[in-house]
Formats: structure tokens, C-alpha cells, sequence
């Protein structure tokens, strides 16, 4: 930019609401990094079985579940649910037919079918599956009151008041709520939402011999009054069986908001000529975890979920996870002792040597052999004083999203990341076909330790890669803008913690992406 511009950009911060939270420099940053572009990662190889995934033996299963009871009655858990934002794109398909179709009806859906329109596709399942969803006693109450009978619209084949009624303020108002608030799963005694089955998850393997357990949301301050209805309802609820279940919330900080550029990485103004910042991602939430100063935080994503009859296999193997972080932690923290004294046998710093290397996935170069013992052990201090995280990874079958890899740096060194499908150069024929030969999926089943061996919080914000991230293209106004994403949460926001990666079964990772994936068996009742 030309100190013209700069001075013009100056001008324009100084008036815009973000001046209050982020810095001017901070904002010429980022322009800077529209201007370079952020670089591809380099693949070394997939993570697979025996190298970079782990398959941890039934017969060691026990141990780790008695260690994370342990845990769990010390009052060392607490779960972390990344809930911000509307469920809009749950319903993208059903909002986008009716640009294609004034009125929804069973002649002009079977036009659009015969023609494969995706849109078209999924709202056929969905009115053809309606009465299967958890919410639909709900809406068809909201329709009756406005003098709709639901059952006679289906049967004459008029759909539109029926999609209105599911995402409008008129009816259930789905289109503009969080994911957590939308109806999941059917029971008997009254369908729950997604905030709710996350409170019984808790309750169910993070919850103390005194039936108390702690759950973060990060929410939106938009869906602060709904959300809180919501999960106080359902606390007070599971409260009458004796439990005590502490929720606690934030939001995603306006200081974590990144400018918008134009195609051309020009500030991007809106129509009243004001600079336009839009949320980061996910990696703005990095800041909320690490306010919480917490121990031992499990982090899973608000919509995956199963109902009450799946989740024994969910529960176990979170339970397993945590067993095996606190197991790997203990080691860690003996060790880092160790090393802290000023004399140390070489045997010992051989062993800590081979347990960083095989057992968290510690890369260490070729010449680290033939240092003296002094830079060893300061090197293997610096490797291992970390938070550490153990990630769950299912069998890849087609998933979009991230997976595990090996990752090479610039300088070289060599570490297990998770690693998303645009950070790959799919041009490059190498690294597409390591991408393709990769066997696993990040299902975002993780359990983070983020306390030093001294038992203070680490700083999180020490441990990240601020080289990665990802800018994408939006728009506003009818114009095509620039955005820009920080390193996702369990990306690069987490690119310097140690990390082990763990083989878990497929049952536990069942995502709502769209509302017709609660139509799959494992949302359904049982039977």
C-alpha cells in the first residue's frame, strides 16, 4: 500500500467500532498477509497405523478408563462445545429452492427431480421424511395455530408453508437460530436439542463422584437469551436426578475479527463506506480455551451427536482418550523434572529420547544424536513442556475435511498436524497423492492437556502457527470480497502442541451438516 492509501486506511479505522479492539498495525498485517498470500503446507506423508496413529489394545482399555475416573473426581475435566453461529447452512438447500420455484408443490419439485436439481432432492426427503424429524410434533403445533393442518398440505402436495414454518420467525425460526437449539433426537418423554444431548454426554462421563460436571459454550451474543433458556431448562431438568451440571459461555472476541479486502486486497467498504471485518473462524476460539485456564478439556463440535441408545461406545472411548492423555501427561511431567536438574545420566536422556520419539511423535533431525548432553537435555525440555492433545481419528470412507498427516516446515521439522484440504496444493502431483493415500478423518474429537508440570496454565497463544490460515472468497453487497480465516482451532492453532493421534470407531463421529443427516439410522430411535 502507498502511505496515501495507509494514511486514507488510518482515517477510516479510526472511525470504525473495531478501533476498539484491535490494533492499527494488527490490521496492516493482515492486509500484508492478502497481499503475499498464505503458503500451501508441505505433506511429508499420511499419518497412518503404527506410523502416527495409534490402536491402543483392548486389554490396556480398563486402565485408561480408571485413570480418567481418577481424573474426573479430582474435578480436572471440563468439555469445551464451539456453538457460535446460526444454523444457516443446516438449511442452505431448503432456503435455496424457493429462488428456483415460487411454490413449493410435489409438480414442481418432480420438474426440478427430473432435471437431478440438488436442491430439489433434498427437500423431496425432507417432506417425504418429516414426520421422522424430532421437531416435527413442534411445528405442526406452530402451523395449527395459525390454522394450518400440516397432515392435509402433505397430502395435497403443497410444501411451501411447511419449509416457511420450519425457517422463518413465523414458525420454528430454524434458518436464524444456533445448531445447538434446533430438536436432534426423538425420546419419548419429549425430543432434545443439541445444547441439551451435549449437557447428557457431560453428565454421562464427565460428571464427579458428586454428579457434578462443567461444560463451555462459545455462543453468539445475538443467541445468548435463547441459548440460556435453552440449557437452563435442560440443567434444571437433569438437576431433578441429582446432578449438578456448571455452564459457563462466551463469545468469539471482536479483537479476533480480521479486515476484509477486495479482490484486488484493497480495504473492502461497505455501502454506507464503512471498513468491513468479518469473525476468523473457528481459530478465533484459541483465545476463549485459553481463557479458561482450565486442566484436562475435551473439545467436540455442537453437532455431532448420537441418541441415548448409541452413545455407551462414545462415552467409552472419551473415556479412553482422556486415559491415555493423563497416562502420556504423567510420564511427561516425571520427566520434565528430570531434566530440570542440572545432572542427568545419558541412559536417562536416552530414554526420554526414545519415549518422545515413539510414543508422542516427537521429531527430532538426524544430528540431534551427536550434541552434548547439556543441548539434549535442553531440547528435549523444550520438546516436551507443551499442552498436549490426543485426537480421535476414524477410518476415512469419503468424508470431506481434515485428516491426519506428517507436516514439513520450512526449516525442515517434521510434526503430526491435522490438516485441512485447502491447505494442500492440489496442483502439485506429489502432494496429491499423499493426500489421497492418506486413511483417516478428523472426526474433532480431541482431549486437551493445557496445564505445565508445575500445574500453571500454559499460554496457548505461544503454541500456534501464525504462517497458516486460509483466505477465501465471500461477498457483501452484491460485491465479491476477500476474507480472512486464523489457523483453525485444532489446525494451526494447536500446530505447536504435542500431538498423538488415537484409532477410534466410527460410531463416534455422526455430524448434522444438513437436516437431512438426522434421518440417518444413528439419529433415529431405537427400533
Amino acid at each position: 500500500m502507498s502511505e496515501k492509501e495507509i494514511e486514507q486506511l488510518k482515517d477510516d479505522f479510526r472511525k470504525s467500532s473495531h478501533s476498539k479492539f484491535i490494533s492499527f498495525e494488527k490490521i496492516l498485517k493482515q492486509i500484508e498477509i492478502f497481499e503475499r498470500g498464505i503458503p500451501y503446507l508441505k505433506l511429508n506423508r499420511p499419518a497412518i497405523i503404527g506410523d502416527g496413529i495409534k490402536s491402543i489394545p483392548e486389554d490396556k482399555h480398563q486402565r485408561l478408563i480408571d485413570k480418567f475416573k481418577d481424573a474426573v473426581n479430582a474435578g480436572r475435566i471440563m468439555k469445551f462445545v464451539p456453538a457460535s453461529g446460526a444454523a444457516t447452512r443446516m438449511f442452505k438447500k431448503l432456503q435455496a429452492i424457493f429462488t428456483k420455484t415460487e411454490e413449493v408443490t410435489k409438480d414442481s419439485l418432480r420438474k426440478l427431480l427430473n432435471e437431478k436439481d440438488e436442491d430439489a432432492i433434498a427437500v423431496d426427503e425432507f417432506v417425504s421424511n418429516i414426520k421422522r424429524f424430532a421437531f416435527f410434533n413442534e411445528l405442526k403445533d406452530k402451523m395449527a395455530t395459525d390454522g394450518y393442518d400440516i397432515e392435509k398440505l402433505l397430502e395435497a402436495g403443497n410444501y411451501s408453508e411447511i419449509i416457511k414454518y420450519t425457517l422463518e420467525p413465523k414458525g420454528l425460526n430454524y434458518a436464524n437460530q444456533p445448531k445447538g437449539s434446533i430438536k436432534f433426537h426423538y425420546y419419548p418423554d419429549g425430543a432434545h436439542t443439541a445444547f441439551e444431548e451435549h449437557l447428557i454426554e457431560a453428565i454421562n462421563y464427565a460428571a464427579d463422584e458428586n454428579k457434578r460436571a462443567k461444560v463451555h459454550f462459545t455462543i453468539s451474543p445475538e443467541h445468548r437469551e435463547l441459548a440460556q433458556e435453552i440449557i437452563n431448562s435442560a440443567v434444571e431438568k437433569h438437576g431433578t436426578n441429582g446432578y449438578s451440571i456448571e455452564v459457563t459461555y462466551s463469545y468469539q472476541k471482536p479483537s479476533t475479527d480480521t479486515i476484509a479486502v477486495t479482490i484486488d486486497n484493497k480495504p473492502f467498504k461497505d455501502s454506507d463506506g464503512k471498513l468491513v471485518f468479518r469473525p476468523a473462524g473457528h481459530g478465533a476460539l484459541l483465545e476463549n480455551l485459553n481463557d479458561l485456564k482450565a486442566d484436562i478439556i475435551f473439545i467436540k463440535n455442537i453437532d455431532n451427536l448420537v441418541p441415548d441408545h448409541l452413545r455407551e461406545e462414545t462415552y467409552k472411548y472419551k473415556k479412553i482418550l482422556a486415559g491415555y492423555l493423563i497416562e502420556l501427561q504423567s510420564k511427561i511431567y516425571s520427566y520434565l523434572r528430570e531434566l530440570e536438574q542440572s545432572s542427568i545420566e545419558d541412559s536417562l536422556i536416552n530414554e526420554i529420547y526414545r519415549f518422545a520419539s515413539s510414543e508422542l511423535s516427537v521429531h527430532f533431525k538426524d544430528e540431534f544424536t551427536a550434541l552434548g548432553k547439556e543441548e539434549k537435555q535442553r531440547i528435549l525440555f523444550e520438546k516436551l513442556n507443551r499442552p498436549i492433545r490426543v485426537c480421535g481419528m476414524v477410518k476415512n470412507e469419503g468424508h470431506a475435511g481434515g485428516g491426519p498427516f506428517w507436516v514439513e516446515d520450512k526449516d525442515g521439522n517434521i510434526s503430526l498436524q491435522i490438516v485441512e484440504k485447502s491447505q494442500i496444493d492440489l496442483n502439485d502431483a506429489g502432494q496429491k497423492k499423499i493426500l489421497e493415500s492418506s486413511t483417516h478423518f478428523n472426526p474433532v474429537d480431541l482431549v486437551c492437556g493445557v496445564r505445565d508440570y508445575k500445574g500453571n496454565p500454559f499460554n496457548l497463544l505461544d503454541y500456534t502457527n501464525p504462517d497458516s490460515g486460509l483466505i477465501t472468497i465471500k461477498s457483501k453487497d452484491g460485491r465479491e470480497l476477500k476474507a480472512l480465516e486464523l489457523p483453525g482451532l485444532w489446525n494451526g492453532s494447536m500446530a505447536k502442541w504435542i500431538t498423538v493421534f488415537v484409532e477410534v470407531p466410527k460410531i463416534t463421529f455422526n455430524p448434522v451438516k444438513e437436516i437431512n443427516d438426522l434421518l440417518k439410522k444413528e439419529h433415529q430411535p431405537e427400533g
